[in-house]
């Protein structure tokens, strides 16, 4: 039994006396895969920028330990690597700092005044760092003090970079296709190569050969012979890649922003799992008519069908950035961004329609039973409907932080996690269905029932929607922040990146059963309601 991002046992199980339980994917035992490089231990060790910590991955026996933790100093490590003294250097992307972390365990800080710092790299005890943004600079920076130094700036996104064995420091500009290279001790940056399908990252492998990932969905793997300038191309369907290191016998090990793991891969594009990937969260999730889960996993649209084939972590219907709530109707999937858009895709055309933008951190949604899009503004403390001509208006305000909203036949009810209620919407007013919850996110109508995931207390409660009476129906769930860590609400997300809000998803299947995103391991769960042996179902097992 591997322990999970959760329970370091890896033993920790939901417990009902009402519901069934059991996982549609098995948890994930990284936080998201971003930086990897080995340490002079001879582990690969990998940043998690969606969870804050970094780990240690030893690629013979898959064994994971966690090196940096999630409640350390450094908050979003995007990429990470090793000094000649064993120190390990961190670029932390969203507050603009770098860390070092000493081989003894003590953090200071390099820098706290880059743009989204991403790329890093040392060369011998020199250290380089360039940063994810339009008109990004790369520079030497000194960690016993002095002023950084500016290589060059002009970047269009840049990222994971190396020095290569002709003595060019080589990096991506990630939105122009390009790859870049220029002196380490400076000088007229050159370009080196055009139409290199969305490079995230450039890596030499031992033979020299230049090797440049895409952040594409089909995982495609692009090889430059520097001397010819010859190409070859190989497509590894691992979606998001996001970086990669070789070890002594030139065995290659790629990470995925998208869905995390560890990934052995071979030139000609066949992998091998040491980590397996999985989902990053889930937030949002919904079912549709047909079965299928659909989870939204920050930066993918994830599905999950509950065969014995499907991915860990399910297939990646779509890359999509920061979504985070989703809701299935009639063959659509209306979906949440925390960039502030609501979007309408149609699977079977491949199409996507904006529906809104501008909002303040859109969370959960619901179809109306007119049709019509309701959305959980938290940031705003407002819930707005959107209807077919994508007109939108305001049903309720003046809310501390609504996250979820959910319907029954007429009536729509809303989860407030800093309020520590459930509200139903009455002629624009939100009046008080229960209160005094444990940070109510998810929300889901079943039968005469509304149930809602109370995240602080880790357990699912069911409010009776005829006598008003509640009961605890579900404790022990993996969601939220993993126990004994309190991290501080992450800040307004925008480009190029930002770390997830916690959102503990909750929906009702075509077959009567719940399913819940235990966002704490990365699993979907399935809770069915147990039968007595007259057929009748358990309900109403706890206060």
């Amino acid at each position: 039994m591997h322990p999970n991002r959760f329970d370091d046992t890896g033993l920790r199980r939901p417990t009902s006396e009402r519901f069934d339980v059991r996982r549609l994917n098995p948890p994930n035992r990284l936080w998201g895969a971003n930086g990897v490089t080995f340490g002079p231990d001879g582990r690969l060790y990998v940043a998690q920028f969606l969870a804050g910590q970094i780990s240690a991955v030893d690629p013979a026996s898959a064994d994971v330990e966690v090196v940096v933790e999630l409640d350390s100093p450094v908050q979003a490590p995007d990429d990470l690597a090793f000094g000649a003294d064993g120190s390990m250097y961190i670029t932390d992307l969203t507050p603009g700092r770098v860390w070092r972390r000493s081989p003894s365990g003590e953090y200071s800080l390099v820098s706290d005044s880059l743009r989204a710092p991403n790329g890093i790299t040392c060369i011998g005890d020199r250290l380089f760092v360039n940063e994810m943004a339009m008109n990004g600079q790369l520079l030497e920076l000194f960690p016993d003090g002095g002023d950084p130094v500016v290589l060059t700036d002009g970047l269009a996104f840049g990222n994971a970079m190396q020095l290569g064995p002709d003595g060019y420091l080589y990096y991506p500009h990630m939105m122009d296709n390009q790859v870049w290279r220029i002196p380490p001790d400076g000088g007229t940056p050159e370009l080196f190569a055009t139409d290199v399908h969305d490079p995230v990252a450039v890596r030499f492998d031992q033979g020299g050969t230049l090797t440049v990932l895409s952040r594409g969905i089909a995982g495609i793997v692009t090889r430059i012979d520097l001397a010819t300038g010859d190409r070859s191309v190989v497509t590894s369907g691992v979606a998001g890649l996001d970086n990669a290191a070789f070890d002594a016998e030139n065995r290659m090990y790629v990470s995925s922003f998208a869905s995390g793991g560890v990934t052995e891969m071979h030139a000609d594009g066949r992998t091998r799992e040491i980590v397996p990937r999985g989902l990053a969260g889930p937030y949002g999730i919904t079912v549709d008519l047909g079965g299928t889960v659909h989870a939204a996993d920050h930066y993918r649209l994830a599905r999950l069908t509950g065969s014995p084939t499907d991915q860990p972590g399910g297939a990646t219907r779509a890359l999509m950035p920061f979504v985070h709530g989703v809701t299935a109707d009639d063959g659509l999937l209306h979906v949440t961004s925390q960039f502030g858009e609501v979007r309408t895709e149609d699977p079977a055309h491949d199409t996507a329609r904006v529906r809104a933008t501008g909002l303040n951190e859109p969370g959960g949604l619901a179809v109306a039973p007119d049709g019509s899009l309701v959305v959980a503004e938290s940031g705003a403390g407002r819930v707005v409907r959107i209807d077919e001509t994508d007109t939108l208006t305001v049903l309720a305000e003046g809310l501390t932080h609504p996250v979820d909203v959910a319907f029954d036949d007429t009536t729509c009810y809303v989860s407030d996690d800093r309020l520590g209620a459930v509200l139903r919407i009455d002629a624009g007013e939100a009046v008080t269905v229960a209160d005094g919850l444990g940070a109510p996110q998810g929300l889901a109508v079943l039968d005469d029932e509304l149930f809602t995931i109370e995240v602080e207390h880790r357990r699912l409660r069911a409010i009776s929607l005829i006598t008003g009476e509640s009961h605890i129906e579900a404790e022990d769930l993996a969601v939220g922040l993993p126990p004994g860590i309190a991290r501080p609400h992450p800040g307004p997300v925008s480009p190029p990146a930002g770390p997830p809000r916690q959102f503990a998803g909750l929906a009702v299947d075509p077959d009567g059963s719940l399913l819940l995103s235990a966002n704490g391991e990365g699993s979907v769960l399935r809770l069915t309601t147990r039968r007595r042996d007259n057929g009748t179902p358990v309900k109403e097992t706890g206060n």
